[in-house]
């Protein structure tokens, strides 16, 4: 298992994308690995509670690794990755909507975007306890169930609303426009 450093160490010499940067990073600039990922690390931090932008900040963290691995996912064969991130993207768009209703409040705290960064971190993070799978299955699943057939029902009567009012509109301008095209014939 190891220290925490270790651990760190062992994550950071990983070949793939990250590894391979800070492999990089690290011949040029003699500095090791894990100081360069800590120092980024803290960096960032930094920036997402004093730095101008801290909100664009975090939402290109929450949305472009996923959305470059997503897709990856979509060509890919495998539907296990598929899955995770859908769950993602569901427990992210849910974020999303509740953030809007209480943002007004919520930005005003100081470690808000720091806060919301490492949530959106724990929601893409490759662990057993990962944010997405937790929420999805403690919360948004358990309410879907509960729900979905309400939802479906509504959903349905809206759509067959939404195609009589199309019809009758496509009925009522069919109907206007020979009406138009009478005229003409009506004033000879």
């Amino acid at each position: 298992m190891g220290t925490v450093p270790q651990r760190l160490q062992r994550l950071l010499d990983r070949p793939g994308p990250l590894g391979d940067l800070l492999g990089r990073l690290e011949a040029r600039t003699g500095i090791r690995r894990l100081y360069l990922a800590t120092g980024s690390a803290a960096f960032l931090g930094l920036y997402l509670v004093f730095g101008y932008g801290a909100s664009l900040l975090c939402n290109l963290i929450g949305f472009a690794y996923p959305a470059y691995v997503s897709i990856k996912a979509i060509e890919s064969s495998n539907k296990e990755d598929d899955t995770t991130w859908l769950t993602y993207w569901v427990v992210y768009g849910v974020f999303n909507v509740a953030e809007f209703f209480s943002d007004i409040f919520l930005y005003w705290f100081p470690f808000y975007y720091a806060g919301k960064c490492l949530f959106l971190l724990w929601c893409m993070a490759p662990i057993s306890w990962n944010g997405s799978q937790v929420l999805y299955q403690n919360v948004i699943r358990p309410c879907f169930l509960r729900h979905h057939q309400t939802v479906d029902s509504v959903l349905g009567n809206l759509s067959s609303r939404a195609l009589d009012m199309a019809s009758s509109v496509t009925r009522e301008a069919s109907r206007a426009a020979l009406n138009l095209a009478r005229e003409p014939e009506k004033s000879k």
